[in-house]
């Protein structure tokens, strides 16, 4: 089918509308620093089963309701060839018990209206107090009898599969994945990343045996919140967890995050992106309750953890405008702690906003911060903190903190007075001693046409180049092929022909194209059908349906055009896409592109999964389009289309396979199409030539 259609296919539910909001502050005064009040936090009640498990009660009788949530002790085990068990194990955890099927489960857990949920390092169960000892039976029985059924283990395979596809899609999750490579050491627990690779090495087995060595009760922690007393929580704990067994936690050896030598810029390609998603990161070399953390804390919110009021932002966003946001962040994690900075930026600005980043990182170890920026920043800390208190689950979460890193049992009674003791010297201090804009991780996810801009920003002038889950790249090699002739050599292979005259002749008897497909997701609970129509010379719909409604429907009458579905309603297309769908001529477009106005040209050979494929680039004015060719039969296995739409760029890829021949034609009937976070895995059912079309359906 007309592979241009996969343009305007996109899945309404999958719409996310960030909620962004700031206050106004008046900067023309100076505040005046309140003294700290004296925090009286009460003590969490905590004892311990003698099995091992900790257990920390925090009272609340205001509402009849009591939460339960149960975190392992075990530190994150090195994966190796299997990176990404313990994630699919946590996915299958609540798959159902050796007494439960999941059906049974969730059914149970319905009907006493509870919040439950597991993943890989955790449990939780939320109920009113009522049914407080059914939802226990229900933790229980999951905790100690999960029994992993193979038929949910293939289905999380299958969704994690589609996953992995999606993660190409997104640069913020390819620039995390990067991040988590060049940051920690090989053989560490977070320079892990599961691909596609790993994910076909993990076998049930291998999660059911995550499970049992990792879920034992010494050194988890069991936090209760609620309307339960000290005697009640004892008796709970021990009646459903006492009983509960197991061997000795794993302890991961001392790994932290890799100190940066030198400055070294880090690149993932994103075809087609106009913007590049750009990560400085280091190494910081500080715990969670060292006490170097409340400072750099204030540090770090000064710096672009304080949003809008943020030195990035207020230089990379109001004055540069150079992106929307442009944020930092410190992770302290007992396994290695690192800063890093966020922002999307156009390509045109990319070098420019490391520039400015840069500056910033420096600037803030060579002078004092302002007296209005560290006290706007501790009034805001300050007040944070004190609002946190009015949650019961914080004071459970000091109390978890204590025990678990060793802190002092007064830490949170002097957190206002430490905060409020930071002055300007010890915020310069901070910076100097964990910053230096010279040895910094420059990771960029985005077009390749920027690359020369960033050899400067290298200590040696070399990029690395990885791909979407930081490895190694592939390398493009060049093309022994011109474009022209690789599209010649896609439309005979294609049209069966031995000419171009010939394939034209051929062509032109065909009239109207409609494919019917079958699409199935592992995020969609049935299968949807997918209807594609074209008629010469440039007419063209796409309609989705399922369960009796139609979803999403889209149409091109060679003029106008639009779409309409279930979430957005009727939308009518742009001046500039209808200028784009004009170029789009034939039912094999390629046929045209030297008189259609479609700007294409050859980027290379690539090679994927064992098989050589050449790459072109194509732009109809609306999108840009990666197609890639099998060197051994010329036929068009994949196609990667990119669409900006305001600030954002819309990405979606077509994976085809399962080659047939219909009327004198070798077609694809099998399509994997990647839209967002959303896989869908198409079978065409039927393909009909130079039938009748009822476009008002598509309309």
């Amino acid at each position: 089918m007309k592979n241009n259609h996969m343009k305007k296919l996109s899945i309404a539910l999958l719409l996310l509308l960030p909620q962004i909001y700031f206050a106004q502050l008046d900067r023309s005064t100076r505040p005046k620093a309140a003294a700290a009040p004296q925090i009286n936090i009460k003590d969490s009640e905590v004892f311990t089963l003698a099995n091992g498990l900790t257990v920390i009660l925090s009272e609340n009788h205001k509402i009849p309701k009591v939460t339960f949530s149960l975190t392992i002790g075990s530190d994150p085990k090195p994966e190796g060839n299997k990176a990404g068990l313990s994630e699919l194990a946590g996915s299958l955890i609540a798959s159902g018990t050796n007494s439960r099927d999941k059906d049974q489960l969730d059914k149970e857990i319905d009907y006493i209206g509870a919040d439950f949920s597991a993943d890989q390092k955790s449990i939780y169960l939320s109920c009113l107090t009522k049914h407080m000892e059914k939802g226990l039976t229900l933790m229980s029985d999951v905790l100690t009898n999960a029994s992993f059924p193979q038929g949910e283990f293939e289905r999380i395979v299958k969704q994690a599969e589609a996953n992995l596809k999606s993660t190409k899609a997104s640069a913020d999750e390819m620039a995390e994945n990067v991040l988590s490579k060049k940051l920690y050491p090989a053989g560490h627990p977070y320079n892990e990343i599961m691909t596609e690779a790993t994910l076909a090495n993990i076998t049930n087995d291998d999660v059911k045996a995550y499970y049992k060595g990792a879920f034992i009760p010494k050194g988890a922690y069991l936090v209760i919140i609620g309307d339960i007393n000290l005697d009640g929580a004892k008796k709970m704990a021990e009646k459903y967890f006492g009983s509960w067994k197991g061997g000795e936690p794993f302890e991961l050896p001392k790994m932290g995050a890799i100190p940066s030598n030198g400055n070294q810029v880090i690149f993932a390609k994103k075809p087609g992106a106009v913007q590049s998603v750009i990560r400085v990161a280091f190494a910081v070399n500080a715990k969670p309750g060292d006490p170097d953390q409340i400072p750099l804390t204030v540090l770090n919110e000064i710096m672009g953890g304080g949003v809008f009021g943020s030195r990035l932002m207020q230089n990379l966003r109001e004055k540069k405008a150079f992106t929307y946001g442009c944020r930092s962040n410190i992770n302290f994690d007992e396994h290695g702690s690192i800063f890093s900075t966020s922002g999307s930026f156009r390509n045109d600005v990319s070098d420019s906003a490391l520039t400015e980043i840069i500056y910033e990182l420096k600037k803030i170890t060579e002078e004092y911060v302002t007296d209005e920026e560290l006290n706007l920043t501790k009034s805001s800390m300050a007040g944070s903190f004190a609002r946190s208190l009015e949650n019961p689950s914080t004071i459970a979460r000091f109390a978890l903190n204590i025990k678990r890193y060793g802190l002092p049992k007064d830490y949170y009674q002097t957190y206002l007075k430490r905060l409020e003791a930071i002055t300007k010297e010890d915020i310069l201090l901070m910076a100097q001693k964990y910053f230096n804009a010279n040895n910094l991780n420059l990771i960029l996810v985005g077009s390749e046409t920027i690359l020369d801009k960033l050899k400067p920003f290298d200590k040696d002038g070399k990029i690395e180049l990885v791909d979407a889950f930081g490895d190694e790249a592939k390398e493009v090699r060049p093309a022994d092929i011109s474009a022209d002739k690789l599209i010649e050599n896609y439309v005979l292979a294609t049209t069966k022909t031995s000419n171009l005259k010939a394939a034209a002749k051929k062509m032109k008897k065909i009239k109207s194209v409609t494919q019917e497909m079958e699409l199935k997701s592992a995020q969609i609970p049935f299968a949807l059908k997918m209807t594609r129509v074209w008629s010469a010379p440039n007419m063209e719909g796409t309609k989705l349906e399922g369960q009796g409604m139609v979803f999403q429907k889209t149409y091109f009458d060679g003029k106008t055009g639009g779409s309409s579905s279930m979430q957005t309603g009727k939308t009518e297309m742009k001046a500039e896409e209808i200028a784009a769908k004009q170029k789009s001529i034939g039912f094999l477009p390629e046929m045209n592109f030297k008189i259609s106005g479609i700007k294409y040209e050859m980027v290379g050979i690539e090679n994927l999964n064992g098989k050589d494929l050449y790459i072109l680039i194509s732009n109809d004015g609306n999108s840009e389009i990666l197609s890639y060719y099998d060197k051994t039969n010329w036929m068009k296995v994949k196609e990667v289309t990119s669409v900006k739409e305001g600030e954002e760029v819309n990405t979606s890829e077509v994976n085809f396979g399962d080659f047939k021949e219909a009327s004198g034609l070798m077609l694809p009937y099998k399509m994997t199409m990647s839209v967002g976070p959303m896989t869908l895995d198409g079978s065409t059912t039927a393909i009909k030539m130079n039938e009748k079309i009822d476009w008002n359906s598509f309309k």
